[in-house]
């Protein structure tokens, strides 16, 4: 099952929500803005307690 989350756009700075993939600890990836279309490079770090940890940045960075 997929983990909902919220970023905001590093371009346009909309609220996104998006899913993430809690059986994977540590993922790097880039999913483009829904609003504005620009790509963003989305960190995503599940701890060992469970907490989720999300980050976002332009991809050019």
């Amino acid at each position: 099952m997929l983990e909902p989350a919220q970023i905001q756009c590093p371009y346009c700075w909309e609220s996104l929500d998006i899913s993430v993939d809690p059986s994977v600890r540590q993922q790097d990836y880039v999913e483009d803005c829904q609003v504005c279309c620009q790509p963003i490079m989305i960190h995503v770090q599940f701890e060992e307690n469970g907490d989720l940890s999300v980050s976002a940045e332009p991809e050019n960075e």
